[in-house]
Parts: C-alpha cells; structure tokens; sequence
C-alpha cells in the first residue's frame, strides 16, 4: 500500500499528470458518485466535459483537492457546498501568497 501511495504521490508532482475517474475513485477511497457530486459542485472538472464520464480525466490536483474536501467533511463536518468554497478560498491564498513571494 506504502508503495501505491508514493506512485500517486510522485504523479502529483509531475505536471502533467492524469488520472481517470476510476483511478481518483481508487485513491480516495470514494464511489464515483460522490465524486460527480463533488464535478457537479466544481470542486474538481474533468479535462473534456464532452467525453463520458468513463473517459473523464483530471489534473494530479484533483486528488489534492478531493482529500482536502473529505478532510473537511470529516473533521469539521462541513457540508460538499461549504468544502467547495472553503477549497476556493485556499486556492486564492496560495496565489496570492505566490504572488507576493514572487514580487518580494
């Protein structure tokens, strides 16, 4: 398992990496319903909305953003819209905050 975790960790940090819906399914530990919940709420889009949603792919931030969301539910027990919202405002500090180390 150990090692399954270090493979998606290290995909994360590429760039470029993809993963379907069955695979964030996967390392999340979560049905492919909650996560068309979490499409349908924007806390995470498929590459190409015009595929099925089988051939739907996400950017390697969408499991971050996927984790943080469950986190969210569970420790704090905020609901899919308030984890949508608090996801966004975390995305706007973390510009702003590269925004400002890159001017300083």
């Amino acid at each position: 398992m150990q090692t399954a975790l270090n493979e998606i960790i290290g995909r994360i940090l590429e760039d470029d990496a993809l993963f379907s819906l069955e695979e964030l399914c996967r390392s999340c530990f979560l049905p492919a319903e909650q996560l068309l919940e979490m499409v349908d709420e924007g806390i995470i889009e498929p590459i190409d909305y015009q595929q099925t949603t089988t051939s739907w792919q996400f950017a390697g931030n969408s499991l971050v953003r996927v984790r943080t969301v469950i986190r969210l539910q569970r420790d704090l027990g905020v609901n899919l819209a308030g984890a949508a919202l608090a996801v966004e405002l975390l995305d706007e500090i973390k510009a702003l905050r590269s925004n400002v180390s890159r001017a300083g």
